[in-house]
């Protein structure tokens, strides 16, 4: 590095008070995978034997995933994020997740957003809008989660189209109406959108339940560049859902369904990065979901609800790599002889994040996450 640009990132970081220089305003945007993804068919623990003795039929083969390191590879369906790994704009935390031990996805999911407030009484990402003053939240959700939820105000943009709403006939007629006029593309483009985003609604009942109504991976893929020009455009904390990852029955290996779903999430995780432009430099993404699955597949040639998990966090600032605390993947390593332990509480890991990105004090962080001192995993 540069003596001048050295010089100008240090006064930079002393006027703004935070441990991380942005040339912009820090953008944030949490995206909440509801029903449990399956994080060992994800980042995959390649080194580990036992990892495809417990997984005959669903274990990705070492020959298709995408090189991370010697102990870790990628599921091949995320080819968009691992172009991101390869600039060193992604970075992955396993052995992540919560002390919630009930393995129920509302109760989990709900200890996830109230991030330690007794009676739930607000969610994380409210009282960290009240530290920053003005953070200019908005929620892409059908109603504001939790997370959201408290003394500070915040916008509520859904992405989600309820119905057809007209018929064949009914859309041509307003599409004839509008022909020849400047609307006409947009028009277009809108029913069209309208029957897609439709048709990626289709979910099993299980799974939707799991999911609290939340996007599928083809919708948030449909929307990411919509979220990005509406976050570069003015709001800097977000939070999106996204669902469909309840893979009790036929999950699939290196392609069936969770493949597929993964394959819409990278793809428009990718979009959005690229949507972002200039701004994608100073914006962080945080990809997580209430717990992770058994290590051991199903007799339904699935997995069930775990406990420990992997984070993702992605970003134009994000120091690429696998972080955190580790221990090697075995039997004799795991919880409760069924699932990954939890070594790297989430909110620790996200006060260390959000104490580099906007220079919080220790008792701010604690108005955030009550009760759990943060911890700098470098991710930034």
């Amino acid at each position: 590095m540069k003596r001048r640009d050295f010089l100008k990132i240090g006064l930079a970081a002393a006027v703004s008070g935070r441990l991380y220089a942005a040339e912009s305003e820090p953008r944030f945007l949490l995206v909440f995978l509801r029903g449990g993804y399956d994080a060992a068919n994800v980042l995959v623990p390649r080194a580990s034997d036992f990892y495809y003795q417990a997984r005959p039929n669903i274990a990705v083969p070492k020959g298709s995933l995408l090189e991370i390191d010697a102990d870790w590879g990628l599921h091949p369906a995320l080819a968009d994020v691992h172009a991101l790994w390869k600039k060193g704009e992604v970075a992955f935390v396993p052995f992540a997740g919560t002390d919630d031990l009930s393995r129920s996805h509302f109760e989990t999911q709900d200890s996830i957003e109230a991030g330690g407030a007794k009676g739930f009484s607000s969610g994380f990402m409210n009282r960290l809008v009240t530290q920053l003053k003005d953070g200019k939240p908005i929620s892409f959700t059908d109603q504001l989660p939790l997370v959201f939820r408290g003394a500070a105000k915040v916008a509520n943009a859904p992405l989600r189209i309820a119905g057809p709403g007209l018929n064949a006939r009914q859309s041509a007629l307003v599409a004839q109406m509008y022909q020849g006029t400047t609307l006409a593309d947009n028009v277009s483009e809108g029913f069209q959108t309208r029957e897609e985003m439709s048709a990626a609604m289709a979910d099993s009942a299980q799974m939707a339940a799991a999911s609290r109504n939340a996007l599928n991976p083809r919708a948030f893929e449909a929307q990411a560049r919509r979220v990005a020009r509406m976050m570069k455009g003015g709001y800097a904390l977000g939070f999106v859902d996204v669902g469909g990852w309840d893979t009790h029955v036929a999950e699939g290996g290196a392609e069936g369904q969770l493949a597929t779903r993964l394959q819409a999430l990278g793809a428009g995780l990718a979009a959005f990065a690229g949507e972002m432009g200039p701004a994608w430099r100073d914006t962080s993404v945080v990809v997580l979901s209430e717990f992770g699955r058994t290590f051991r597949e199903n007799g339904n040639r699935g997995t069930d609800h775990g406990h420990g998990t992997v984070y993702w966090v992605l970003g134009g600032a994000v120091r690429g790599g696998v972080r955190g605390e580790r221990v090697a993947v075995s039997e004799k390593g795991l919880f409760q002889n069924r699932d990954y332990p939890v070594l790297n509480d989430y909110r620790a890991l996200l006060g260390g994040l959000f104490a580099r990105l906007y220079g919080l004090s220790a008792a701010q962080l604690a108005s955030v996450f009550p009760g759990t001192p943060p911890r700098d995993l470098g991710l930034v």
